[in-house]
């Protein structure tokens, strides 16, 4: 987004810390506003899946017995498997009713309840990402979600992402600044949001039988980055 203005009367306003008092910095020449996005692709160091489990019974509290037996077993395989507490949470639970549609009374006849409790879990060891969801499967999971790929510490790509952000915005207010008839740029404003770009959730039913061998799993590669918006007045050093 390029964005040109006239010099004004008004002085230029610089959004300064809110700590800090407002500072006004006087422009002269045409100053010229763009946006410059940079995102760095880096490898993973995490792996975020989730498991469910889904019970039906006659009753809700049946169902919602049936349900914890079996989030249990499940919770417990995840334990097993050498995944800290912190990297356990419970994500949802939910119980309700189930019906038909009965087309010759074309009413609704009553089934039982429905009873699903979803936990979702931090994979620091992104290697083990098949071996886990196949152990979930065999545990009892009866649905997976998954993965999602993300930097535990994604603030040296942010940092290189930054930094080429900057010198692509004033590349481009330089170039501005030529064809417009002046011989340079001093920069007036700076605004940044932090930008951060991975694989959606994919939510899949688990099979019920479990192969033998691990499911193979590519982490590929994530993009972290920053969105730098940027001020610059054109002027005449000579």
């Amino acid at each position: 987004m390029i964005r040109t203005a006239l010099p004004l009367a008004a002085a230029a306003m610089v959004a300064a810390p809110a700590a800090a008092a407002e500072i006004q910095i006087q422009a002269n020449g045409p100053v010229v506003e763009m946006t410059v996005n940079e995102n760095i692709e880096a490898e993973p160091d995490i792996a975020n899946v989730s498991a469910g489990v889904s019970t039906r019974a006659q009753t809700a509290v049946a169902a919602m017995q049936q349900n914890a037996q079996a989030m249990s077993k499940v919770i417990a395989r995840i334990k097993e498997l050498g995944i800290a507490d912190r990297d356990i949470q419970t994500s949802g639970i939910n119980l309700g009713a189930r019906y038909d549609y009965d087309q010759q009374s074309r009413e609704q006849v009553f089934r039982g309840y429905e009873a699903s409790n979803r936990v979702s879990v931090k994979l620091r060891d992104i290697q083990k990402t098949g071996e886990v969801l196949d152990a979930l499967v065999a545990a009892g999971a009866t649905d997976l979600g998954g993965p999602d790929w993300s930097i535990e510490d994604d603030s040296a790509a942010r940092a290189q992402a930054r930094e080429q952000a900057m010198a692509t915005a004033l590349a481009q207010a330089k170039d501005y600044a030529r064809m417009a008839g002046y011989s340079g740029v001093r920069l007036l404003e700076i605004n940044e949001s932090v930008s951060y770009q991975q694989p959606g959730p994919q939510f899949r039913k688990a099979a019920a039988p479990v192969a033998a061998e691990s499911t193979p799993v590519e982490p590929g590669m994530v993009q972290s980055g920053v969105t730098v918006t940027v001020k610059y007045e054109m002027t005449n050093n000579g």
